[in-house]
This record gives structure tokens, C-alpha cells and sequence, in this order.
């Protein structure tokens, strides 16, 4: 992907709107299984300052995107859930922690319905727009839903796993900004296939979309 000013405007601007409905998601269903606290603390919103993270929301994917890589991924601050109080028990809990990931798959999918659409001429700022969308969504989809703590494929993996590996995954989990980072490095090194599947997917929604 090539990276110009126009271009690190787009991803900008479209980084900023999947990670703040992204991240909407997670505190609107929460509420509605039960939990307030966070629609008490304002993250039922589409407003991105309630949701950045100034490194993994902004700093992170513009290195990837810098550095050449073709798929980008990013967080942004954590959603508060008290999972003890949604309804479901660790069932409510995974269906709060995979709305995120689901929602930037659909918002993927619906971007490349609309590319195939429209059908933008290549190096134009409209193709800029559907080729950003549909990369950067594809990147939080399969980043945010790998079982790691505390990404949201975690939360997922808590509803099927015994106490065993549970326990496992809160110790991971304490490390905090520390066990993610591990996990950053290590999903860059061997995440390949994931990403190459992806690929292949998407390029059957959208096959004249170049990487």
C-alpha cells in the first residue's frame, strides 16, 4: 500500500470510524445484557476521544502502514464490562467481546459490496477510501478476534475453556499492557496464514482490489 499525505488522511479518518463503532458496540451490548457501566461512562458513542488509545489506535497502525505492511490492526481503550453482572454468564461475556471484531467484518464486507459497485478507478482518492476500509477492517477483525488476553477473541475462548486454562488466561490478562505487546510481537511473526486466508476472501468480495 502506498503511502502518501491523502493517504494517511484516509486512514486517519477511517480508523477513527471503525474503532468508535467498534468500540460502541461493545458498551451497547453490554447495557442491553445488563451491565451500565459502560453507557455510565460515556462509550455508547461514535465519538472517537472517548475511544483512543494514543498508541494502539493511532501510533501502531500508522507504523504498520509506514513500515509497508499490507494489513493493518490496532485497539483502542478498553470498553469497562463488569462481566458478573450481564446476563449468560461467560456466553454474555463472548457475545460482548465478539461484536466488536463482527462489526469490522461487516463493515468489510459491506465496503467491498460497494467497491464492486461502484467500481473506482485505481489511484484515485475514492479507491483510497474502499482499499483502506476494507484492509483495516479486515486487519481489527482478525487481530481483535485471535483468543489472547485482553483482546475480544479472549472473551470467547473464557465461555468454552476449563477453569484450567482460564486461570492461564487471567494471569496473561494481569500483565496488561505488557502481555499485549508480547502478543503484538508474536501474532506479527506467525500470523501469516491468518492474514493470507483473509486475503483470499476478501479478494472473492472484491477481486479487482489490489494489495
Amino acid at each position: 500500500m502506498n503511502v502518501t499525505a491523502l493517504g494517511l488522511v484516509i486512514l486517519l479518518s477511517v480508523l477513527l470510524i471503525s474503532m468508535s463503532v467498534h468500540e460502541m458496540m461493545h458498551a451497547f451490548i453490554s447495557n442491553w445484557l445488563g451491565d451500565d457501566t459502560a453507557r455510565i461512562m460515556g462509550r455508547v458513542s461514535l465519538n472517537p476521544m472517548r475511544h483512543i488509545d494514543p498508541f494502539f489506535t493511532i501510533a501502531l497502525p500508522l507504523l504498520l502502514l509506514l513500515s509497508g505492511s499490507n494489513f493493518l490492526f490496532g485497539a483502542a481503550k478498553p470498553v469497562q464490562v463488569n462481566f458478573s453482572r450481564l446476563k449468560y454468564g461467560e456466553f454474555g461475556g463472548a457475545i460482548v467481546g465478539m461484536v466488536g471484531p463482527l462489526t469490522n467484518l461487516a463493515i468489510a464486507i459491506f465496503a467491498a459490496v460497494l467497491f464492486n459497485g461502484v467500481n473506482p478507478v485505481f489511484g484515485t482518492a475514492v479507491y483510497d477510501i474502499f482499499q483502506i476500509t476494507i484492509v483495516l477492517n479486515v486487519g481489527l477483525f482478525v487481530f481483535n478476534s485471535i483468543p489472547w488476553p485482553p483482546l475480544d477473541g479472549s472473551r470467547l475462548l473464557y465461555a468454552f475453556a476449563p477453569r484450567a486454562l482460564q486461570e492461564i488466561m487471567e494471569s496473561i490478562e494481569g500483565f496488561g499492557i505488557m502481555g499485549l505487546a508480547l502478543f503484538i510481537f508474536l501474532f506479527y511473526q506467525i500470523g501469516t496464514p491468518i492474514i493470507d486466508l483473509m486475503v483470499r476472501l476478501v479478494h472473492l468480495l472484491a477481486p479487482s482490489l489490489v494489495f
